[in-house]
Protein backbone atom coordinates (compact mmCIF):
# COMPACT_ATOMS: atom_id res chain seq x y z
CA UNK A 1 0.00 0.00 0.00
CA UNK A 2 1.13 3.42 -0.77
CA UNK A 3 -0.14 6.26 1.94
CA UNK A 4 -1.14 9.53 1.41
CA UNK A 5 1.42 10.90 4.00
CA UNK A 6 3.98 8.75 6.71
CA UNK A 7 4.52 10.39 10.10
CA UNK A 8 8.00 8.98 11.53
CA UNK A 9 8.14 10.00 15.36
CA UNK A 10 5.18 9.62 18.06
CA UNK A 11 5.17 13.00 19.89
CA UNK A 12 3.33 15.68 20.43
CA UNK A 13 3.86 17.12 16.98
CA UNK A 14 3.45 13.39 15.33
CA UNK A 15 0.05 13.33 16.93
CA UNK A 16 -1.17 16.97 15.75
CA UNK A 17 -0.07 16.43 12.62
CA UNK A 18 -1.97 13.04 12.34
CA UNK A 19 -5.19 14.59 13.54
CA UNK A 20 -5.29 17.23 11.31
CA UNK A 21 -3.98 15.08 7.77
CA UNK A 22 -6.94 13.11 8.88
CA UNK A 23 -9.01 16.47 8.78
CA UNK A 24 -7.65 16.76 4.97
CA UNK A 25 -9.05 13.28 4.08
CA UNK A 26 -5.39 11.99 3.40
CA UNK A 27 -4.52 8.29 4.20
CA UNK A 28 -2.03 8.51 7.28
CA UNK A 29 0.22 6.05 9.09
CA UNK A 30 2.33 6.89 12.06
CA UNK A 31 5.44 4.56 12.46
CA UNK A 32 7.58 5.35 15.66
CA UNK A 33 10.55 3.68 17.90
CA UNK A 34 8.76 3.71 21.12
CA UNK A 35 5.19 4.23 22.16
CA UNK A 36 3.64 7.88 21.94
CA UNK A 37 2.52 8.17 25.54
CA UNK A 38 6.72 7.72 26.15
CA UNK A 39 7.49 10.54 23.89
CA UNK A 40 9.76 13.10 25.01
CA UNK A 41 6.78 15.53 24.81
CA UNK A 42 5.46 14.50 28.42
CA UNK A 43 8.65 16.30 30.12
CA UNK A 44 7.47 19.90 28.84
CA UNK A 45 6.19 20.66 32.03
CA UNK A 46 5.53 24.34 32.35
CA UNK A 47 3.39 25.47 29.69
CA UNK A 48 2.09 26.65 26.02
CA UNK A 49 2.65 30.27 25.23
CA UNK A 50 -1.12 32.16 23.71
CA UNK A 51 -2.32 35.78 24.74
CA UNK A 52 -5.65 34.55 25.08
CA UNK A 53 -6.92 38.24 25.26
CA UNK A 54 -4.78 41.51 24.05
CA UNK A 55 -4.67 43.79 26.89
CA UNK A 56 -2.19 46.68 27.90
CA UNK A 57 -0.12 44.09 29.59
CA UNK A 58 0.01 41.77 26.73
CA UNK A 59 -0.83 41.02 23.23
CA UNK A 60 0.47 38.64 20.30
CA UNK A 61 3.06 41.21 19.26
CA UNK A 62 4.55 41.48 22.91
CA UNK A 63 4.78 37.56 22.50
CA UNK A 64 6.85 38.12 19.14
CA UNK A 65 8.88 40.90 20.54
CA UNK A 66 9.50 38.49 23.41
CA UNK A 67 10.24 35.51 21.37
CA UNK A 68 12.11 37.16 18.95
CA UNK A 69 14.62 39.01 21.37
CA UNK A 70 15.09 35.70 22.66
CA UNK A 71 16.68 34.42 19.69
CA UNK A 72 19.15 37.09 19.46
CA UNK A 73 17.80 37.92 15.72
CA UNK A 74 18.12 34.75 13.88
CA UNK A 75 14.78 33.96 14.09
CA UNK A 76 12.35 34.90 11.36
CA UNK A 77 9.91 37.54 11.81
CA UNK A 78 7.20 36.08 9.33
CA UNK A 79 7.44 32.80 11.17
CA UNK A 80 7.47 34.46 14.40
CA UNK A 81 4.45 36.47 13.90
CA UNK A 82 2.22 33.21 12.64
CA UNK A 83 3.12 31.20 15.41
CA UNK A 84 2.52 33.88 17.82
CA UNK A 85 -0.92 35.03 16.04
CA UNK A 86 -2.13 31.22 15.74
CA UNK A 87 -1.94 30.51 19.29
CA UNK A 88 -5.09 31.58 21.13
CA UNK A 89 -6.47 29.63 18.02
CA UNK A 90 -4.53 26.35 19.30
CA UNK A 91 -5.03 26.51 22.96
CA UNK A 92 -9.03 26.75 22.02
CA UNK A 93 -8.70 23.63 19.75
CA UNK A 94 -6.92 21.93 22.82
CA UNK A 95 -9.38 22.82 24.94
CA UNK A 96 -12.03 21.88 22.66
CA UNK A 97 -10.44 17.68 22.32
CA UNK A 98 -10.38 18.08 26.05
CA UNK A 99 -6.94 19.12 27.36
CA UNK A 100 -7.48 19.67 31.39
CA UNK A 101 -5.93 22.89 31.58
CA UNK A 102 -5.84 24.42 35.22
CA UNK A 103 -8.36 26.70 35.52
CA UNK A 104 -8.56 30.36 37.69
CA UNK A 105 -11.03 30.81 40.30
CA UNK A 106 -13.35 32.69 37.28
CA UNK A 107 -12.98 29.74 35.45
CA UNK A 108 -10.58 30.42 32.43
CA UNK A 109 -7.48 28.96 31.79
CA UNK A 110 -4.54 29.65 33.80
CA UNK A 111 -1.48 31.56 32.78
CA UNK A 112 2.32 31.43 34.06
CA UNK A 113 4.57 33.91 33.50
CA UNK A 114 7.91 31.71 31.96
CA UNK A 115 11.43 32.90 31.88
CA UNK A 116 12.00 35.39 28.80
CA UNK A 117 8.52 36.57 28.85
CA UNK A 118 7.03 39.82 29.09
CA UNK A 119 3.82 38.77 30.94
CA UNK A 120 1.85 35.55 32.10
CA UNK A 121 0.90 33.79 28.76
CA UNK A 122 1.79 30.08 29.52
CA UNK A 123 -1.48 28.34 29.67
CA UNK A 124 -0.80 24.96 32.17
CA UNK A 125 -1.69 21.96 33.44
CA UNK A 126 -0.34 22.18 36.99
CA UNK A 127 3.38 20.99 36.06
CA UNK A 128 2.26 18.64 33.65
CA UNK A 129 1.04 20.16 30.27
CA UNK A 130 3.41 18.26 28.04
CA UNK A 131 1.88 14.96 29.44
CA UNK A 132 -1.47 15.90 28.87
CA UNK A 133 -1.50 17.31 25.69
CA UNK A 134 0.03 14.68 24.90
CA UNK A 135 -2.90 11.93 26.23
CA UNK A 136 -5.47 13.78 24.75
CA UNK A 137 -3.77 14.00 21.36
CA UNK A 138 -3.05 9.93 21.81
CA UNK A 139 -7.12 9.45 22.72
CA UNK A 140 -7.90 11.56 19.96
CA UNK A 141 -5.84 10.02 17.47
CA UNK A 142 -7.12 6.76 18.68
CA UNK A 143 -10.72 7.57 18.59
CA UNK A 144 -10.16 8.96 14.63
CA UNK A 145 -8.70 5.17 13.98
CA UNK A 146 -5.38 6.35 12.71
CA UNK A 147 -3.00 3.78 11.83
CA UNK A 148 -0.07 3.10 14.25
CA UNK A 149 2.79 1.02 13.77
CA UNK A 150 4.74 1.62 16.90
CA UNK A 151 8.51 -0.30 17.86
CA UNK A 152 9.64 0.72 14.27
CA UNK A 153 13.38 2.57 13.99
CA UNK A 154 14.10 4.90 11.42
CA UNK A 155 16.65 3.52 9.46
CA UNK A 156 16.86 6.14 6.10
CA UNK A 157 14.30 8.42 4.04
CA UNK A 158 14.34 7.02 0.57
CA UNK A 159 14.93 9.57 -1.80
CA UNK A 160 15.61 9.25 -5.43
CA UNK A 161 16.07 12.80 -7.76
CA UNK A 162 15.59 14.90 -4.60
CA UNK A 163 11.89 13.38 -3.83
CA UNK A 164 10.82 11.06 -0.91
CA UNK A 165 9.38 8.25 -1.24
CA UNK A 166 8.78 6.62 1.56
CA UNK A 167 11.30 5.20 4.53
CA UNK A 168 13.01 2.30 5.63
CA UNK A 169 12.49 0.92 9.62
CA UNK A 170 13.62 -2.24 11.30
CA UNK A 171 11.21 -3.69 13.09
CA UNK A 172 12.30 -4.39 16.64
CA UNK A 173 9.47 -7.41 17.02
CA UNK A 174 10.45 -9.40 14.25
CA UNK A 175 13.77 -8.46 13.47
CA UNK A 176 13.52 -7.34 9.79
CA UNK A 177 13.76 -4.29 7.88
CA UNK A 178 10.28 -2.75 6.40
CA UNK A 179 9.61 -0.19 4.03
CA UNK A 180 6.66 2.23 4.34
CA UNK A 181 5.88 3.36 0.69
CA UNK A 182 4.34 7.12 0.70
CA UNK A 183 3.58 9.94 -1.32
CA UNK A 184 5.26 12.47 1.27
CA UNK A 185 6.69 12.02 4.92
CA UNK A 186 6.98 13.93 7.98
CA UNK A 187 9.73 13.29 9.87
CA UNK A 188 8.65 14.36 13.63
CA UNK A 189 11.29 12.46 15.42
CA UNK A 190 12.80 15.19 17.91
CA UNK A 191 15.96 16.74 18.73
CA UNK A 192 19.69 15.71 19.65
CA UNK A 193 20.16 16.64 23.09
CA UNK A 194 21.32 12.71 23.48
CA UNK A 195 25.09 13.93 22.03
CA UNK A 196 25.14 15.19 25.81
CA UNK A 197 24.84 11.82 27.54
CA UNK A 198 24.46 12.00 30.64
CA UNK A 199 24.49 15.27 30.43
CA UNK A 200 20.74 16.06 29.37
CA UNK A 201 17.29 16.35 30.68
CA UNK A 202 16.10 14.21 27.64
CA UNK A 203 15.34 10.29 27.14
CA UNK A 204 18.50 8.11 25.96
CA UNK A 205 15.51 8.27 22.73
CA UNK A 206 16.84 11.93 21.58
CA UNK A 207 19.68 11.51 19.39
CA UNK A 208 18.26 12.90 16.39
CA UNK A 209 17.30 10.29 14.47
CA UNK A 210 15.14 11.82 11.65
CA UNK A 211 17.70 14.42 11.24
CA UNK A 212 20.57 11.96 10.73
CA UNK A 213 18.52 10.38 8.13
CA UNK A 214 17.44 13.59 6.06
CA UNK A 215 20.75 14.89 6.58
CA UNK A 216 21.97 11.56 4.63
CA UNK A 217 19.10 12.02 2.10
CA UNK A 218 20.44 15.04 0.88
CA UNK A 219 18.55 17.33 2.92
CA UNK A 220 20.08 20.58 4.46
CA UNK A 221 20.29 21.42 8.26
CA UNK A 222 20.77 24.48 10.37
CA UNK A 223 21.83 26.20 13.60
CA UNK A 224 23.26 23.16 14.95
CA UNK A 225 25.37 24.69 17.05
CA UNK A 226 22.61 26.11 19.27
CA UNK A 227 21.53 23.57 21.74
CA UNK A 228 19.57 25.18 25.16
CA UNK A 229 21.15 24.38 28.23
CA UNK A 230 17.71 24.51 31.19
CA UNK A 231 19.31 26.30 34.41
CA UNK A 232 17.32 23.52 36.77
CA UNK A 233 18.01 20.42 36.67
CA UNK A 234 18.29 17.89 39.76
CA UNK A 235 22.53 17.90 40.29
CA UNK A 236 23.85 14.42 39.25
CA UNK A 237 20.81 13.07 37.48
CA UNK A 238 19.79 15.83 35.01
CA UNK A 239 16.35 15.49 35.90
CA UNK A 240 14.30 18.65 34.90
CA UNK A 241 12.92 20.85 37.58
CA UNK A 242 10.62 22.45 35.72
CA UNK A 243 10.36 26.61 34.36
CA UNK A 244 7.22 26.89 36.20
CA UNK A 245 8.89 26.24 39.66
CA UNK A 246 10.73 29.55 38.87
CA UNK A 247 7.58 31.07 37.50
CA UNK A 248 5.52 30.44 40.14
CA UNK A 249 8.60 32.17 42.07
CA UNK A 250 11.14 29.87 42.94
CA UNK A 251 15.08 31.52 43.56
CA UNK A 252 17.79 30.87 42.59
CA UNK A 253 20.63 30.97 45.79
CA UNK A 254 24.62 30.50 46.41
CA UNK A 255 25.51 28.32 49.42
CA UNK A 256 25.17 31.58 51.40
CA UNK A 257 21.55 31.88 50.51
CA UNK A 258 21.87 35.30 48.42
CA UNK A 259 20.24 35.30 45.19
CA UNK A 260 22.61 36.45 42.43
CA UNK A 261 20.00 36.71 38.96
CA UNK A 262 16.82 37.14 37.72
CA UNK A 263 15.53 33.92 37.80
CA UNK A 264 13.22 34.81 34.72
CA UNK A 265 15.79 35.84 32.47
CA UNK A 266 16.46 34.27 29.36
CA UNK A 267 17.53 30.64 29.73
CA UNK A 268 21.26 30.86 28.52
CA UNK A 269 21.89 34.12 30.32
CA UNK A 270 20.40 32.19 33.93
CA UNK A 271 22.57 28.90 32.91
CA UNK A 272 25.95 31.09 32.49
CA UNK A 273 25.28 32.42 35.35
CA UNK A 274 24.71 29.36 37.28
CA UNK A 275 27.69 27.69 35.54
CA UNK A 276 30.00 30.17 35.82
CA UNK A 277 29.58 29.83 39.58
CA UNK A 278 29.82 25.93 39.52
CA UNK A 279 33.40 26.39 37.45
CA UNK A 280 33.65 28.36 41.04
CA UNK A 281 33.64 25.82 43.22
CA UNK A 282 29.92 26.98 44.37
CA UNK A 283 27.09 25.01 44.84
CA UNK A 284 23.61 26.66 43.76
CA UNK A 285 20.11 25.48 44.47
CA UNK A 286 16.64 26.12 43.79
CA UNK A 287 14.53 27.66 46.49
CA UNK A 288 10.56 26.82 46.59
CA UNK A 289 10.27 26.49 50.11
CA UNK A 290 8.63 30.03 50.95
CA UNK A 291 5.54 28.66 48.42
CA UNK A 292 4.44 26.59 51.05
CA UNK A 293 3.52 22.98 50.59
CA UNK A 294 -0.35 23.62 49.72
CA UNK A 295 0.72 25.68 46.64
CA UNK A 296 3.77 23.40 45.82
CA UNK A 297 1.43 20.52 45.72
CA UNK A 298 -1.90 22.23 44.19
CA UNK A 299 0.38 23.80 41.44
CA UNK A 300 3.79 21.77 40.68
CA UNK A 301 3.64 18.64 42.23
CA UNK A 302 5.65 16.63 40.10
CA UNK A 303 8.69 18.57 41.03
CA UNK A 304 7.98 17.30 44.48
CA UNK A 305 7.89 13.47 43.34
CA UNK A 306 11.15 14.23 41.15
CA UNK A 307 13.39 15.99 43.92
CA UNK A 308 11.70 12.93 46.66
CA UNK A 309 12.21 10.08 44.15
CA UNK A 310 15.88 10.86 42.46
CA UNK A 311 17.58 13.37 45.01
CA UNK A 312 16.14 12.18 48.37
CA UNK A 313 15.20 15.98 49.86
CA UNK A 314 11.34 17.45 50.14
CA UNK A 315 11.66 20.88 48.68
CA UNK A 316 8.76 21.81 50.65
CA UNK A 317 11.47 21.45 53.72
CA UNK A 318 14.72 21.30 51.35
CA UNK A 319 16.82 23.59 49.21
CA UNK A 320 16.94 21.74 45.93
CA UNK A 321 20.98 21.33 43.99
CA UNK A 322 20.63 21.99 40.43
CA UNK A 323 23.14 22.47 37.71
CA UNK A 324 22.38 23.48 33.86
CA UNK A 325 22.07 20.46 31.23
CA UNK A 326 21.61 20.46 27.55
CA UNK A 327 17.41 20.61 27.04
CA UNK A 328 16.79 21.63 23.83
CA UNK A 329 18.09 21.69 20.39
CA UNK A 330 17.47 24.68 18.18
CA UNK A 331 18.66 23.34 15.03
CA UNK A 332 17.94 20.82 12.79
CA UNK A 333 16.44 20.20 9.33
CA UNK A 334 16.03 23.54 7.57
CA UNK A 335 12.28 24.03 6.09
CA UNK A 336 10.35 26.46 4.65
CA UNK A 337 7.06 28.01 5.38
CA UNK A 338 4.99 25.11 4.38
CA UNK A 339 7.53 22.52 6.31
CA UNK A 340 9.46 21.22 3.89
CA UNK A 341 12.47 20.62 3.60
CA UNK A 342 15.54 20.53 0.73
CA UNK A 343 13.89 17.69 -0.33
CA UNK A 344 11.15 17.51 -1.84
CA UNK A 345 7.75 15.94 -0.30
CA UNK A 346 10.05 15.26 2.98
CA UNK A 347 8.40 17.61 5.80
CA UNK A 348 9.42 18.37 9.53
CA UNK A 349 8.16 19.52 11.86
CA UNK A 350 9.07 20.19 16.19
CA UNK A 351 12.51 19.83 17.32
CA UNK A 352 13.97 18.57 14.65
CA UNK A 353 12.80 21.15 11.94
CA UNK A 354 14.26 24.51 12.21
CA UNK A 355 11.47 26.61 11.01
CA UNK A 356 12.96 29.80 12.08
CA UNK A 357 11.28 30.77 15.03
CA UNK A 358 13.39 29.93 17.54
CA UNK A 359 16.97 31.43 16.51
CA UNK A 360 19.70 31.37 18.80
CA UNK A 361 17.38 30.62 21.94
CA UNK A 362 13.95 29.00 22.44
CA UNK A 363 11.80 31.47 24.76
CA UNK A 364 10.51 29.16 27.35
CA UNK A 365 6.81 27.78 26.57
CA UNK A 366 7.36 28.42 22.72
CA UNK A 367 8.07 24.09 22.07
CA UNK A 368 4.35 22.66 22.44
CA UNK A 369 2.70 25.61 20.83
CA UNK A 370 4.93 25.45 17.93
CA UNK A 371 4.44 21.38 17.66
CA UNK A 372 0.58 21.79 17.40
CA UNK A 373 0.75 25.07 15.46
CA UNK A 374 3.24 23.67 12.96
CA UNK A 375 1.95 20.11 13.23
CA UNK A 376 -0.92 21.60 12.04
CA UNK A 377 0.92 23.15 8.81
CA UNK A 378 3.08 20.63 7.97
CA UNK A 379 0.27 18.05 7.62
CA UNK A 380 -1.97 20.33 5.23
CA UNK A 381 1.20 20.85 3.15
CA UNK A 382 2.01 17.52 2.65
CA UNK A 383 -1.96 16.34 2.32
CA UNK A 384 -1.72 19.25 -0.93
CA UNK A 385 1.79 17.57 -1.71
CA UNK A 386 0.47 13.70 -2.05
CA UNK A 387 -2.19 14.76 -3.97
CA UNK A 388 -0.14 16.43 -6.64
CA UNK A 389 2.32 13.76 -6.58
CA UNK A 390 1.02 10.62 -7.80
CA UNK A 391 4.67 8.62 -8.63
CA UNK A 392 5.46 5.92 -6.18
CA UNK A 393 8.45 3.45 -6.33
CA UNK A 394 8.75 -0.65 -5.35
CA UNK A 395 11.38 0.03 -2.76
CA UNK A 396 13.23 -3.20 -3.19
CA UNK A 397 16.90 -1.34 -3.78
CA UNK A 398 16.03 0.69 -0.76
CA UNK A 399 14.98 -2.32 1.62
CA UNK A 400 17.89 -4.40 -0.07
CA UNK A 401 20.60 -1.75 0.59
CA UNK A 402 19.11 -1.53 4.57
CA UNK A 403 19.33 -5.26 4.95
CA UNK A 404 22.61 -5.17 3.96
CA UNK A 405 23.62 -2.52 6.04
CA UNK A 406 22.02 -4.34 9.50
CA UNK A 407 24.32 -8.03 8.07
CA UNK A 408 27.01 -5.59 8.28
CA UNK A 409 26.42 -4.48 11.51
CA UNK A 410 26.67 -7.85 13.05
CA UNK A 411 30.25 -8.80 11.32
CA UNK A 412 31.51 -5.61 13.26
CA UNK A 413 34.22 -6.46 15.71
CA UNK A 414 33.66 -5.82 18.81
CA UNK A 415 37.33 -4.59 20.21
CA UNK A 416 35.54 -1.18 21.59
CA UNK A 417 32.61 -1.32 23.83
CA UNK A 418 31.04 1.63 22.24
CA UNK A 419 28.29 2.51 25.63
CA UNK A 420 32.11 3.63 26.97
CA UNK A 421 32.60 6.27 23.96
CA UNK A 422 28.93 7.29 24.42
CA UNK A 423 29.59 8.38 27.55
CA UNK A 424 32.72 9.57 26.74
CA UNK A 425 31.08 11.92 24.06
CA UNK A 426 28.42 13.63 26.53
CA UNK A 427 31.31 14.33 28.92
CA UNK A 428 33.42 15.84 25.81
CA UNK A 429 30.65 17.59 24.36
CA UNK A 430 29.82 18.81 28.22
CA UNK A 431 32.74 20.22 28.36
CA UNK A 432 34.01 21.68 25.10
CA UNK A 433 30.80 22.43 23.57
CA UNK A 434 28.43 23.39 26.50
CA UNK A 435 27.43 26.63 28.12
CA UNK A 436 30.59 28.22 27.56
CA UNK A 437 33.11 27.60 24.37
CA UNK A 438 36.10 28.55 22.98
CA UNK A 439 38.12 27.07 19.30
CA UNK A 440 40.82 25.28 21.70
CA UNK A 441 38.25 23.32 22.92
CA UNK A 442 36.18 22.79 20.09
CA UNK A 443 39.01 21.96 17.88
CA UNK A 444 39.79 19.11 20.75
CA UNK A 445 36.43 17.80 20.76
CA UNK A 446 36.68 17.48 16.79
CA UNK A 447 39.71 15.47 16.25
CA UNK A 448 38.30 12.88 18.90
CA UNK A 449 35.37 13.12 17.56
CA UNK A 450 37.12 12.03 13.94
CA UNK A 451 38.74 8.89 16.17
CA UNK A 452 35.22 7.78 16.90
CA UNK A 453 33.83 7.98 13.54
CA UNK A 454 37.12 5.80 12.39
CA UNK A 455 36.62 3.70 14.87
CA UNK A 456 32.93 2.80 14.85
CA UNK A 457 33.29 -0.24 12.64
CA UNK A 458 35.73 -1.77 15.75
CA UNK A 459 32.51 -1.12 18.36
CA UNK A 460 30.18 -3.76 16.93
CA UNK A 461 27.58 -5.50 18.96
CA UNK A 462 27.85 -8.23 21.32
CA UNK A 463 23.91 -9.25 21.31
CA UNK A 464 23.71 -11.35 17.74
CA UNK A 465 19.99 -11.68 18.20
CA UNK A 466 17.24 -10.83 15.75
CA UNK A 467 14.44 -9.59 17.66
CA UNK A 468 14.52 -6.97 20.44
CA UNK A 469 17.75 -6.32 19.87
CA UNK A 470 18.07 -2.89 21.98
CA UNK A 471 21.87 -3.52 21.20
CA UNK A 472 21.50 -2.88 17.54
CA UNK A 473 19.55 -0.37 17.86
CA UNK A 474 21.84 1.61 20.35
CA UNK A 475 24.69 1.32 18.07
CA UNK A 476 23.06 2.74 15.16
CA UNK A 477 21.66 5.75 17.48
CA UNK A 478 24.96 5.92 18.88
CA UNK A 479 26.49 6.30 15.23
CA UNK A 480 23.53 9.14 14.28
CA UNK A 481 25.18 10.91 17.28
CA UNK A 482 28.36 10.97 15.57
CA UNK A 483 27.50 11.87 12.18
CA UNK A 484 25.55 14.92 13.96
CA UNK A 485 27.98 15.84 16.73
CA UNK A 486 30.69 16.58 13.44
CA UNK A 487 27.68 19.40 12.21
CA UNK A 488 27.53 20.80 15.83
CA UNK A 489 31.21 21.62 16.43
CA UNK A 490 32.03 22.70 12.68
CA UNK A 491 28.82 25.41 13.20
CA UNK A 492 30.16 26.13 16.79
CA UNK A 493 33.81 26.42 15.24
CA UNK A 494 32.77 28.78 11.96
CA UNK A 495 30.57 30.48 14.11
CA UNK A 496 33.15 33.02 15.81
CA UNK A 497 30.34 35.23 17.54
CA UNK A 498 28.72 35.20 20.97
CA UNK A 499 24.68 34.47 20.44
CA UNK A 500 22.23 33.31 22.35
CA UNK A 501 22.50 29.61 23.62
CA UNK A 502 25.98 29.82 21.71
CA UNK A 503 28.58 31.75 24.11
CA UNK A 504 32.58 31.78 22.80
CA UNK A 505 34.53 32.96 25.55
CA UNK A 506 37.05 33.80 23.01
CA UNK A 507 34.68 35.88 20.93
CA UNK A 508 32.54 37.17 23.84
CA UNK A 509 30.58 39.90 21.54
CA UNK A 510 27.55 39.56 19.10
CA UNK A 511 28.78 40.44 15.44
CA UNK A 512 26.48 41.38 13.22
CA UNK A 513 28.09 39.33 10.38
CA UNK A 514 26.95 36.18 11.84
CA UNK A 515 23.23 37.45 12.61
CA UNK A 516 22.74 34.87 9.87
CA UNK A 517 21.45 31.21 10.06
CA UNK A 518 24.30 28.58 9.89
CA UNK A 519 23.78 26.02 6.79
CA UNK A 520 25.22 22.05 6.72
CA UNK A 521 25.29 19.83 3.96
CA UNK A 522 26.37 16.51 2.62
CA UNK A 523 28.05 16.87 -1.17
CA UNK A 524 29.93 13.49 -2.77
CA UNK A 525 30.35 12.68 0.82
CA UNK A 526 31.74 15.88 2.56
CA UNK A 527 30.78 18.11 4.82
CA UNK A 528 30.02 21.62 3.80
CA UNK A 529 28.70 24.63 6.03
CA UNK A 530 28.05 28.07 5.12
CA UNK A 531 25.95 31.04 6.52
CA UNK A 532 22.88 32.20 4.87
CA UNK A 533 20.78 35.27 4.98
CA UNK A 534 17.57 34.87 7.24
CA UNK A 535 14.57 35.49 4.77
CA UNK A 536 11.33 36.74 6.45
Amino acid sequence: MTYDILIVGGGGAALSAALSAKEENADVIVASEGYPTRSQTAMAQGGINAVLNDTKEDSSALHAKDTLKASAKIAKKDMVNLLCKDAKKSILWLQSIGVPFSRTKEGGIAQRRLGGASAKRACYSQDYTGLKILHTLYDQCLKSNIEFLNERFLLNFCVEENKIYGATFYNLREGEVEFIKAKSVIAATGGYSGIYYGFTTNTNQSTGDGIAAAFRAGAKISNMEFIQFHPTALKNSGILISESARGAGGKLIDKNGKRFIDELKPRDEVSRKIWEKIKSEEEIYLDIRHLGEEYINENIPQERKLCKTYANIDPVFDLIPISPVAHYTMGGIQVDKNMMSTIEGLFAIGECSNAGVHGANRLGGNSLLEIISFGKIGAKNAALFAKKHKKTVDGESFLKKDENYIAEIYHYTNEINFYDKRELLGELFYKKCGIIREKSDLMSALLKLHDMQKDLKKMGIFDKSCTYNTNLIEFIKFSNTLELAEAVLICAINREESRGAHFRSDFSQTDEKYQKESIVWRENKKLHSDFIRIES
